[in-house]
């Protein structure tokens, strides 16, 4: 009896390693199936920096250009760190691809902000820095500057920087931005890669394929999904273009109903974390539905899109994303190129 004792010690350790393999295995083959269908195809969820604080938001400010709306800036700055009365202080970052520190100095006389930085980041490159992107992480608002969409959708896109910015939004914080850093934050993006100038009312309306080109996948905040965004919207009379926009997303199979959100010049439209939006600044905001396909939508032919839904929202009104109201809205179509009647 004595000698089988070492034959079953050994009888039992080698089992022990069998299984070792066979679970080493079971666990390799079950992340591989778990990343291929699972984290693979989620583009939204981004784990926060565990050891930041966890802020009030998140929210979002988007600015139609032209002198900013300082009391939007405020408003998230407020909203993030829990309230005016709140002893909380937030660090700002300013993002863009070209340009100065002007923001600095307006924004550290704010309320409740403990510093502000603004970083230039230009290329591909420096936007997978390690450094540069900590300092994004790190901070309770992102504000994009007003400049060029295209050339922030090229360095930035798919970069550590824009996963950055999305755990800032994920850890409660504020995004805002104006004019084409305000662009960037819709699901559907016109990105004006495809002209040197960008595209208006009259040629978009006459051919809605001609130098017109989208980006898509970018950062996807949860209440903006299914809009898109334009700027500068009174001044440039850019009614028909985002109509141009919303028909294009249809007919190009992107999606069956698109929101526009056009926000005019000294004006923003802030998002608080439930989705309801208001309007601040001088100038009125406008939320135009596309919601079936249009009748002509296709390259060298006009635009022919009967009954868009208009919402005109003055300053201090409020829009709701998740459930756009029932009423108050106008009808505008557009026919061989050309508005039924005027569209403001």
């Amino acid at each position: 009896m004595t000698k089988a004792f070492p034959d079953i010690a050994k009888f039992w350790k080698n089992l022990g390693t069998v299984l070792l393999r066979m679970g080493a295995s079971l666990i390799t083959r079950l992340t591989a199936y778990l990343k291929r269908h699972f984290i693979d195809n989620t583009v939204d969820v981004v784990s926060p920096v565990s050891h930041l604080p966890r802020l009030a938001g998140p929210v979002l400010n988007l600015g139609g250009g032209g002198p900013d709306v300082e009391k939007a800036i405020q408003w998230m700055i407020d909203q993030v760190r829990g309230g005016t009365s709140n002893a909380t202080k937030v660090d700002v970052v300013v993002l863009r691809t070209y340009g100065s520190d002007d923001y600095n100095h307006l924004i550290y006389g704010m309320r409740g902000v403990n510093s502000v930085r603004t970083l230039i980041i230009s290329n591909r490159q420096e936007a997978n820095r390690d450094d540069i992107v900590e300092k994004v992480r790190k901070a309770g608002v992102v504000f994009f500057a007003g400049g060029d969409q295209c050339q922030y959708i090229r360095s930035w896109k798919n970069t550590k920087l824009e996963n950055a910015v999305r755990e800032v939004y994920t850890r409660g914080g504020a995004i805002g931005g104006t004019s084409a850093g305000a662009m960037i934050h819709s699901e559907y993006i016109y990105d004006s890669c495809a002209c040197e100038d960008s595209i208006e009312t009259r040629e978009i309306l006459e051919d809605p394929y001609q130098n017109i080109t989208f980006s898509y996948d970018f950062f996807q905040w949860g209440h903006l999904r299914g809009t898109i965004i334009d700027t500068h919207f009174d001044s440039r009379k850019r009614m028909g273009r985002i109509m141009a926009f919303i028909a294009r997303q249809i007919q190009d199979g992107k999606a069956k109903r698109v929101l526009g959100i056009a926000i005019s010049e000294e004006t923003s439209v802030v998002v608080d974390k439930y989705g309801l939006i208001k309007v601040m600044g001088r100038n009125a905001a406008y939320f135009v539905l596309g919601d079936h396909p249009p009748e002509v939508c296709k390259p060298r032919t006009p635009l022919t899109y009967h009954d868009y839904k208009i919402w005109r929202v003055p300053s201090g009104e409020t829009f709701d994303l998740r459930n756009p109201p029932n009423r108050g809205y106008y009808f505008r179509s557009v026919k061989r190129g050309r508005f039924n009647s005027d569209p403001y």
